[in-house]
């Protein structure tokens, strides 16, 4: 990430480890950096609290041990928006983003924090495999959220991951701003969320999933969110094989990959990750079907070629920038 600064103070950022990825916020103001890392660091936690899939003793672990749960729970003014927003982003990409795949993703190993999963080694192939697997019944409309109080169907186990990573980003973002009045870039994994007193500077973000994959630099206007969601990241072994963890909801096996990575630009984090993931589970579709939506996009396939959909700028020809951003999903 590279700052326009404010003409009173150079721009601040601040690195560190979180959720097995990487996390990154930038300021306007240089004096504002300790205070906008510490009101992100308490609403990571309060969403660790809430919704962690890896802590026994997060809200949603402890609720989905609680039989009461099938007939409804009250819960967390946090654990309900979160539940909301997963559903909503359900809705909104036809249930190609599912927040009820969390016994699909264990069963495929992932069921402890990416960082501790058996690593792929480098010279695995990164294309996917073909598996067989029975057509999986779609839970997530089962989901009932009344107020604070949730329902979950007996046996399914909600996974937030994706969309509370996002939901955080906005939510940091925003936080600072509303706090700091300061303009703030946040990064979460490859979600990007900017927010910024009215008038504030945008920031220059450098698109790249890999070191050896396609780079672009683009303009990000203050307000504006950028997702990348990539089947070439959050790998592991499982039985013998490389796996990735974005799931086909339609059969809960690991997406096939078709794209490398996609990204997507929108007026919130969330929605861009929507967005982004319900594309590497399209596949084929995902150009089209995001021309649809109005989104604004850039694909990459398996052979490094890039496509663009809606406003996203085109690339330069042979044009490519050192990665800044550190930030991929």
């Amino acid at each position: 990430m590279v700052d326009h600064p404010d003409p009173d103070q150079g721009p601040a950022r601040f690195d560190w480890p979180v959720w097995g990825t990487d996390a990154s916020i930038a300021v306007g103001r240089s004096d504002a950096l300790t205070a906008a890392v510490a009101l992100a660091q308490v609403v990571l936690a309060d969403v660790t609290a809430a919704c962690s899939r890896f802590d026994d003793m997060s809200e949603l672990s402890r609720l989905s041990r609680d039989r009461r749960i099938v007939d409804g729970v009250d819960v967390s003014p946090l654990l309900a928006q979160l539940v909301e927003a997963a559903i909503r982003v359900a809705a909104a990409t036809d249930g190609s983003v599912d927040p009820t795949l969390g016994n699909d993703l264990a069963a495929w190993g992932y069921d402890r924090d990416a960082a501790l999963l058996p690593p792929v080694p480098d010279n695995s192939p990164r294309q996917g495999f073909s598996v067989s697997a029975r057509v999986r019944e779609s839970a997530w409309p089962r989901v009932r959220l009344d107020g604070c109080r949730l329902s979950i169907p007996a046996g399914i186990t909600l996974d937030l991951g994706a969309t509370a990573k996002a939901f955080a980003a906005d939510l940091i973002a925003q936080r600072i701003t509303d706090v700091l009045r300061a303009r703030v870039l946040v990064s979460l994994g490859g979600d990007i969320a900017t927010a910024g007193p009215a008038g504030s500077g945008g920031w220059e973000i450098t698109v790249q999933d890999l070191d050896d994959d396609p780079a672009q630099q683009v303009h990000l206007p203050s307000g504006v969110c950028l997702a990348t969601s990539s089947t070439q990241k959050r790998r592991w072994m499982h039985e013998g094989r490389p796996v990735q963890h974005i799931l086909d909801p339609a059969f809960g096996v690991p997406v096939v990959p078709v794209w490398r990575s996609v990204s997507v630009a929108a007026s919130t984090c969330l929605m861009a990750n929507a967005l982004s993931t319900a594309a590497i589970v399209r596949g084929h579709t995902a150009v089209g079907w995001l021309a649809t939506r109005g989104a604004d996009a850039r694909l990459v396939d398996l052979d490094g070629r890039v496509i663009t959909v809606g406003d996203w700028p085109e690339p330069e020809p042979g044009a490519a920038v050192p990665n800044m951003s550190g930030a991929s999903r």
